[in-house]
């Protein structure tokens, strides 16, 4: 089988491989969409992320779907969720698996992930997908499932005012779940332009670069602020427009992965105002509340996709969803 491998900081190869053989409770997965994450983008430019860096050539890819390939549920179409906790350790008893303490990740470590033709992983981690959602759908389950995380730590409440800081494919999932939540005024900001019109397209009250972002909101909130700030952009500046434009007592939602692993804001402006700030880890178990908002049309996945690739192109592939100039990559293996 045809594998891409991170051999080091902007260097992906192509290698020829033995297809994997299924352990116990493994499956075997004709992988058929993968998509490009800025998680990955981390990794292919800087060969880490966080406190994990390389320790040898690694398959990214996390955000997969693809076709059973064999055994009782062969031909089966599925969502692969990414992330396998141990389900024994105090943070999984604790009802908090995306914390355990010995997970294990796609794409990051040294697990491979899915930018490879066939791969092979645990079933009770392989979830069906309806007939209404294809392959590339399903792989988009994942960032959305991070969204659905991000909502759920937003504690939302109906007719509530929000800003989403940061709209790629994240941000711009967020943006539809706080209108299906129930917020009344949504505001999108987004420093790129075709961003923004995106957000604009999928019901943002208002679509607006971070030099707008505080008198818009003072504006659509009567000088008050709104009630949650997500952040999805993983910079300093987008934190601080997030915690500038949240009102006294706010939720702030800090999703954003930021580059060298540092965040910084102001104490005094976060103090002063009282706010609840909460980090976004992954996502707990919702890929089945995921799969229904799309197979229902509650969110919009597929205009998202703002390109599609061969394994072969992975590389140019990386390089283009690093310069920002669309939306979401989607690699077909």
């Amino acid at each position: 089988m045809r594998v891409a491998r991170l051999h080091g900081a902007g260097l992906i190869e192509l290698h020829d491989e033995p297809s994997p053989v299924p352990g116990e409770g493994e499956a075997l997965v004709r992988v058929g969409a993968v998509g490009v994450c800025g998680s990955d983008l981390h990794w292919f430019a800087d060969g880490a992320i966080g406190d994990a860096s390389l320790t040898r050539p690694l398959v990214l890819g996390h955000e997969m779907a693809g076709v059973i390939a064999a055994g009782p549920r062969a031909g089966q179409r599925v969502a692969i969720d990414p992330a396998v906790p141990c389900f024994a350790c105090r943070a999984c008893r604790a009802g908090h698996p995306n914390l355990c303490e010995r997970i294990v990740f796609a794409g990051h470590g040294s697990t491979d992930g899915g930018m490879r033709e066939y791969l092979t992983w645990p079933a009770h981690r392989l979830h069906p997908l309806p007939d209404s959602m294809d392959e590339v759908d399903g792989a988009l389950l994942e960032p959305l499932g991070v969204a659905v995380h991000a909502m759920d730590l937003a504690h939302l409440r109906l007719a509530s005012t929000v800003a989403v800081v940061g709209c790629g494919p994240i941000g711009l999932l967020a943006v539809q779940l706080a209108l299906r939540s129930g917020a009344a005024t949504v505001v999108a900001v987004e420093p790129l332009a075709h961003r923004r019109s995106l957000a604009a397209s999928l019901g943002a009250s208002h679509a607006v670069a971070p030099d707008e972002a505080a008198s818009t909101v003072s504006a659509a909130t009567d000088n008050w602020g709104v009630d949650v700030a997500i952040e999805l952009a993983g910079t300093d500046a987008a934190v601080a427009t997030a915690i500038d434009v949240a009102r006294p007592g706010a939720r702030v939602v800090l999703g954003g992965i930021p580059d060298g692993d540092r965040t910084s804001f102001s104490a005094s402006a976060a103090r002063r105002k009282g706010l609840t700030l909460v980090m976004v880890r992954r996502m707990k178990e919702v890929y089945e509340r995921a799969i229904g908002l799309v197979d229902t049309g509650a969110v919009d996945v597929r205009s998202l996709v703002s390109d599609r690739r061969p394994l072969d192109d992975v590389a140019d592939a990386m390089k283009q969803a690093a310069a920002r100039t669309g939306i979401k990559t989607v690699i077909l293996p």
